[in-house]
């Protein structure tokens, strides 16, 4: 994670907050309820030392008063970005929420991303209802279809106001936070009333300030099921390799956390981490020729300056990654035959598989409480932010914040030391 000493959580609000709520609650969340950014002690006591207050975020929840008038709100759902495990739930969520809890009669669909917002691809937007979402949460995918890539702020702002929205809720990663930060920015230029809500939706679980995001949770448990059939086949043959090749472009708490659910891996390979390529093979062949069976595990990011470069970009603007799971496999290959070494060697590359799960009970409990914290935001106003997970607390991250860089694992950490001491593989390949 970038290390900034005091980050600003101060949350935009299109107004005050004058409309008694309809939620029917015990109690409320209040404006003045914070979680501690960092929460050890010496931070704490540093930043009391400096005479400065210790970094907070706002908690979630609903409150006592509201800026949108229910009965005269029209909101909007688009999901962005590749898919992920929970999309339906957390649409299904919203649309619940907005329904029951507020008596919001007006929820549409925006489909496929943020093409939905531009009239240059006719995609008609669809009414959600309690009716039209039922059930959705046990499927795969996204019921909106989703998209990459960048589209006119201006053309989608245009329909925002065409269609009356008031509030739209993006659901998507950094790209997808990058494009409603665009949209929010040009709303505040136009002078407009409208919210927008963010919920954060990658399965790399790379997002700033935010400890955990939907459909990670559930990657990890099937990742988990390709690494135990790694085991099984290298462990069934002799000298067996079996190789896993996991998403994780340029964080990799996916390959990380795995290996701490299936402590028979004995390699792990993440972008975070530079490794040579001899000093990779060395230390495997030596690990074959002692056990008689290796797993490996790579991020999709791992390894990308060993590789010739595609020179391409995705709609989004992504680098293209050169293939590192058929790159290593051939590589391992090559170099047990050139030392007369015998190899059975298994490539699982399970990552379509994992994104096009329904969410397990873990993520699609995540995902209602996510769906339903941003609804309480969007209705008290608050725009240009995301719904984040911290300590055990659901909160409120500025967007600008959450995209000024990458969450990645520091190798000094505690995760990665565990990874190691599971894996029982140097720190240094």
């Amino acid at each position: 994670m970038i290390d900034v000493p005091y980050p600003d959580f101060t949350i935009t609000k299109l107004g005050d907050c004058r409309i008694p709520s309809p939620l029917k609650l015990g109690g409320f969340t209040h404006d003045d309820q914070r979680v501690l950014f960092r929460t050890t002690l010496a931070s704490v006591q540093t930043c009391i030392a400096q005479g400065k207050e210790p970094p907070s975020m706002e908690v979630a929840g609903p409150r006592e008063k509201i800026y949108f008038d229910p009965s005269k709100l029209k909101c909007g759902i688009v999901t962005c970005g590749g898919i992920c495990p929970g999309l339906n739930d957390v649409i299904r969520a919203i649309v619940l929420s907005l329904y029951h809890h507020y008596g919001v009669k007006k929820v549409f669909g925006l489909k496929f991303g943020f093409e939905g917002l531009s009239y240059r691809y006719g995609h008609e937007p669809v009414e959600l209802t309690p009716d039209s979402v039922e059930g959705i949460n046990e499927k795969g995918g996204t019921i909106l279809g989703s998209s990459r890539g960048n589209q006119d702020l201006g053309e989608m702002v245009d329909t925002l106001e065409q269609m009356n929205i008031g509030l739209l809720f993006t659901i998507g990663g950094d790209g997808t936070l990058k494009g409603s930060r665009g949209i929010s920015e040009e709303v505040t230029r136009r002078g407009l009333k409208i919210g927008i809500i963010g919920i954060p939706k990658t399965i790399d679980n790379d997002i700033l300030y935010i400890e955990k995001s939907f459909g990670f949770e559930t990657a990890v448990a099937e990742a988990q099921r390709a690494t135990s059939a790694a085991n099984v086949e290298a462990t069934g043959a002799r000298n067996g390799v079996g190789l896993v090749r996991l998403m994780g472009r340029e964080s990799g708490f996916i390959s990380a956390t795995t290996v701490l659910c299936d402590s028979n891996v004995n390699f792990c390979l993440i972008p975070e981490v530079p490794f040579t390529l001899d000093g990779f093979l060395g230390a495997l062949r030596e690990r074959v020729e002692k056990r008689g069976h290796a797993v490996v595990i790579v991020a999709e990011g791992a390894g990308q300056d060993l590789l010739q470069a595609t020179g391409e970009r995705d709609a989004s603007g992504n680098v293209r990654f050169a293939d590192i799971g058929l790159f290593l496999k051939s590589a391992i290959s090559d170099y047990f035959r050139e030392h007369e070494v015998e190899l059975n060697l298994k490539y699982i590359d399970p990552s379509y598989i994992i994104r096009s799960l329904s969410a397990n009970a873990h993520d699609s409990s995540f995902c209602l409480l996510l769906g339903h914290n941003a609804v309480h935001a969007g209705m008290t106003g608050r725009t240009n932010m995301v719904v984040g997970f911290s300590h055990g607390t659901f909160t409120h991250v500025p967007i600008p914040l959450a995209v000024s860089g990458r969450k990645k694992i520091d190798p000094g950490s505690a995760l990665w030391s565990s990874v190691l001491s599971t894996t029982g593989q140097s720190s240094e390949l």
